[in-house]
């Protein structure tokens, strides 16, 4: 069964507050200590510290820290996993040859997420609130949709000065019937195009926000480094920036919806979203948030019980979804003119093509036999 994720907003008092912010600060200190025992034993002694070596000093460490001492174990075991994750990432890379990147000492203020087991450190009750240990009394959620099952796990993050918590539930997959199947292409003049011939414009979230974007740096600008009235324009533009991120995240919530609701096979174009923010459209490529909207389709795709395709990208947009020559295209022609006698809109072409690939046979052909 796919597993997804549900975030709702919690709204602790000062006193909780001010407790979230204290166990949020201990863990960062722990997931430091921690750093500098491997760092330390493997400089010293060449001893490589492992996760089960650390988690079995952890109650000994409570025991000299009382600050540690009033708060989760299991989520305090979790800190020390979360480093462990990083160590392996770490070696994964340096195995493959990339840059690797070693774990880096993180600083209290910028130490905002834990995790948690559900039931253990972290509970609902039948009030609707949630508790966690260390912290006085019951907390508020705003449950703006249920639950569909029981959570696994949970993590507790701050973001902008708010408080969420994201749980884990397991969800059973629904049978599609219909047999619809459609090819996806994404873009910058159209956010996506569908090879039945519609397409999405781009809303250009960056662009809108642009002027407020820049009257709110001018005014950091202006602030002495360092000081509090610089702090709170920060503040100011990060819960702006956070707006911004919220209206592309929801238009992308509603469009990969729709696709799930309406197609059951969708194929879409695997693209090296990591290559393409290098480049020079950089700033758009963020924008349009391809990676943001395919990674929504594939968990949606996996719990409606929708086939998702990944096909090569090359060449989609040059290919003819006709005769299947390859007309080469500067990046400003919008249309697919082609000596067959097509015509049609570039991106839609590129969607055509894309569900050619994924499903072997072009659209309103009937289904593969």
């Amino acid at each position: 069964m796919p597993t997804l994720s549900y975030k709702y907003r919690i709204e602790p008092n000062k006193a909780q507050g001010a407790a979230l912010s204290d166990m949020l600060r201990d863990f960062c200190g722990l997931y430091n200590a921690a750093l500098q025992q491997r760092i330390e034993a493997y400089q010293r002694r060449g001893i490589s510290v492992n996760y089960r070596m650390q988690a079995d000093e952890l109650k000994a460490v409570r025991c000299a820290a009382p600050e540690l001492a009033r708060w989760s174990y299991s989520a305090e075991q979790q800190v020390l996993r979360r480093l462990d994750k990083a160590f392996k990432a770490f070696f994964g890379r340096f195995r493959l040859g990339k840059k690797p990147g070693f774990p880096r000492f993180r600083a209290s203020a910028r130490y905002h997420a834990a995790d948690f087991r559900a039931g253990d450190g972290l509970s609902i009750r039948k009030t609707g609130r949630v508790t966690f240990v260390g912290v006085p009394g019951e907390i508020k959620v705003r449950w703006h949709r249920q639950l569909p099952s029981k959570p696994a796990s949970a993590i507790l993050t701050r973001q902008n000065g708010k408080w969420y918590v994201i749980f884990h539930v397991e969800v059973k997959a629904v049978e599609r019937a219909s047999p619809d199947s459609v090819g996806v292409d994404v873009g910058l003049r159209s956010l996506i195009a569908l090879s039945s011939g519609e397409t999405e414009p781009r809303p250009n979230w960056t662009k809108r926000a642009s002027k407020g974007l820049r009257r709110r740096q001018r005014a950091i600008a202006r602030c002495k480094r360092g000081s509090s009235r610089r702090k709170k324009r920060v503040a100011v533009l990060a819960r702006y920036h956070s707006r911004v991120a919220n209206r592309r995240r929801d238009h992308l919530h509603r469009l990969s919806r729709r696709l799930v609701n309406r197609f059951g096979r969708i194929g879409v174009e695997d693209l090296n979203i990591k290559g393409l923010a290098r480049g020079d459209l950089a700033k758009h490529v963020h924008d349009a948030s391809w990676a943001q909207l395919t990674a929504m389709l594939e968990y949606k795709a996996a719990s409606a019980g929708v086939e998702l395709v990944r096909v090569d990208p090359r060449g989609t947009s040059q290919e003819c979804p006709e005769c299947g020559q390859i007309k080469a295209k500067a990046r400003g022609e919008d249309t697919h003119r082609c000596n067959c006698g097509c015509v049609l809109d570039r991106d839609v072409a590129a969607a055509m093509v894309v569900h050619f690939r994924a499903f072997g046979f072009w659209p309103g052909a009937g289904l593969e036999l």
